[in-house]
């Protein structure tokens, strides 16, 4: 018995040794979340948030081609080809429910994954590369969330769809141009559902590579970490098994919650004029984008002038992409930076301030908020953070991660 197990071992042995000496799959992924990829000792649970971002995408592209298969993209039948997915598919109740709640999770992990680069200057010099591909996976993310939304044809759908693609027509000399390429004729109508869909579902991939030149740039220099101090070889351990079983018992506990809301409270996130067929001729209301838009949305609403408020809700985003140079400070994590780190919370309440404002109609107190938040938004990015990296006085750093445990 013994020795026929180890022939059949030996066999196994060489027909993987055979295989990674022509596509060394498991030796590449081993360097890349494996044994041979050190990682800081001391990553908190902050840093679950990518893995759990990177988990949450691979769940929208497997519902989203389940809904696809059924899914009509025709402005007379997108309505009720959902409705049909919602009540004659099998199971596509629950891949509807899953790929539109986790649309809003995706953003949750993403946002977290964010914020918590901002305040422990993960975004500082050597890792500017790889914040600005961070950025542009935002973009990306926020372009395929939009014409998602698009897809079901409800009259939020459609009329998120005129405002959002009317505001590039406040763009002087190609403005109107870029708007009739979004429509495809002179309206929101059958074209500009079929781009969408197209788009919607190639641009999930064109995320995939961005994630696969995201982690490629991590590995250059090496992950970040709480001190924002290079780690010592002596201060790392092998990313598998600390920080695998590390993600995998984070995606777990965010997937509690993520299934909690699938099951329990389905349209919790979503806007019950969703489920109205579209109708050019009515407006809803209040027209409103999905929460994850409404601090963007609230800094467009908050400047009278179009064309500013256009250029004030695309720079919000795009000031990601000289924060490095922004922030003036040699010292990456707030935990050493006491009046940053005040600042970083009051930003945090300041963004939060702007997703409510977002939500509400454009008059009276909200629409006072919202200038307020958007004036200190840009006040924090433009002058706060240059400002305080002069002046502020930070504390000591600890010369390596292991005396800042044992004071060594």
């Amino acid at each position: 018995m013994a020795t026929a197990s180890t022939a059949q071992k030996s066999t196994w042995r060489k027909i993987y040794e055979w295989h990674e000496s022509r596509l060394p799959i498991v030796t590449y992924l081993d360097h890349v979340v494996g044994t041979k990829y050190p990682a800081p000792r001391n990553l908190n649970y902050f840093w679950n948030f990518g893995f759990i971002a990177g988990f949450m995408l691979l769940v929208m592209i497997l519902t989203g081609v389940f809904l696809a298969m059924n899914y009509t993209p025709h402005v007379t039948l997108a309505f009720d080809s959902v409705e049909r997915i919602m009540r004659d598919v099998n199971y596509g109740w629950l891949m509807r429910y899953l790929h539109m709640n986790g649309a809003s999770f995706f953003f949750i992990a993403v946002y977290i994954h964010i914020f918590r680069g901002l305040y422990y200057g993960s975004y500082k010099a050597p890792r500017e590369v790889l914040w600005w591909i961070g950025v542009l996976l935002l973009l990306a993310m926020m372009a395929t969330a939009f014409m998602g939304y698009v897809l079901p044809w409800g009259q939020m759908s459609f009329w998120g769809a005129t405002v959002i693609t009317n505001l590039f027509s406040a763009l002087p000399v190609v403005g109107k141009s870029i708007v009739t390429l979004l429509w495809g004729g002179f309206s929101v109508d059958n074209p500009t559902l079929n781009r969408f869909f197209a788009l919607h579902f190639l641009l999930p991939f064109v995320i995939v590579g961005l994630i696969v030149l995201h982690i490629w740039a991590l590995h250059l220099p090496g992950s970040n970490n709480p001190l924002g101090i290079e780690a010592t070889p002596a201060d790392k351990v092998p990313f598998h098994p600390y920080y695998t079983i590390k993600d995998t018992f984070g995606v777990g506990a965010f997937l509690l919650v993520y299934f909690a809301v699938v099951f329990w409270a389905p349209n919790m996130l979503g806007d019950a004029d969703n489920y109205i067929p579209a109708n050019p001729l009515v407006t809803p209301a209040h027209i409103v984008p999905e929460w994850y838009f409404l601090p963007f949305y609230a800094i467009l609403r908050a400047i009278p002038n179009k064309l500013i408020g256009v250029l004030a809700m695309f720079g919000s985003i795009l000031v990601l992409f000289v924060l490095p140079w922004l922030d003036t400070s040699r010292i990456r994590s707030a935990t050493f930076r006491p009046v940053y780190r005040v600042l970083f919370w009051v930003f945090v309440a300041d963004c939060a301030l702007l997703t409510w404002c977002g939500a509400q109609l454009p008059e009276g107190l909200p629409l006072v908020l919202g200038r307020v938040g958007a004036a200190w938004y840009f006040f924090h990015m433009l002058i706060l953070m240059p400002v305080v990296g002069w002046l502020e006085t930070p504390k000591p750093l600890p010369a390596s991660i292991s005396q800042s445990v044992t004071g060594g």
